[in-house]
């Protein structure tokens, strides 16, 4: 009787043994096949999407974007003590193309008229780091367009801010 148990635990032990070898073999099958499969997917999609530089290496990127600068803005800041403190800001708008600039020139009173208004009420710590500076382009963009409609404004770009 005790080599029946022997036997079995041997065939028990062995068989246990089969068991964690199919799924050590299986699992690193599903390892090779998702490494191979990323890898396939990768490279399909970067290779798609790599574009070819044209003959001429010296030719000029084609611009679809017209940049126009605005005069340079100099406002002091609403500050609760005594100390005076001034925002100076020049940006950018960038438009679709010259005849946009164009179209908007008669407007520029209204749109640095918004800008001191609007900016004449921020404080500094309204400025403070990049969520205050996204929240300043953000709201400026807004008056920009709502001024000069139906031009509208792609993007207003910071050229210099300084807070003193």
């Amino acid at each position: 009787m005790s080599d029946e148990v022997e036997n079995d635990e041997k065939e028990g032990g062995s068989g246990g043994s089969r068991k964690k070898l199919i799924i050590m073999i299986a699992l690193a099958l599903a390892l090779v096949a998702g490494i191979g499969g990323g890898v396939y997917f990768f490279m399909s999609s970067s290779s798609s999407s790599v574009v070819e530089p044209e003959n001429d290496p010296n030719a000029e990127p084609e611009s679809k974007a017209y940049f126009y600068d605005l005069p340079e803005m100099t406002v002091n800041l609403n500050s609760q003590n005594r100390r005076a403190q001034y925002l100076r800001l020049k940006v950018s708008l960038e438009l679709l193309s010259q005849e946009q600039a164009q179209k908007i020139e008669p407007f520029m009173p209204r749109v640095l008229d918004a800008f001191q208004v609007y900016l004449r009420e921020l404080r500094t710590r309204d400025l403070e780091g990049s969520a205050g500076l996204f929240r300043l382009k953000r709201e400026l963009l807004k008056r920009i367009n709502d001024a000069i409609y139906p031009v509208k404004v792609n993007d207003i770009l910071f050229k210099e801010i300084l807070i003193q």
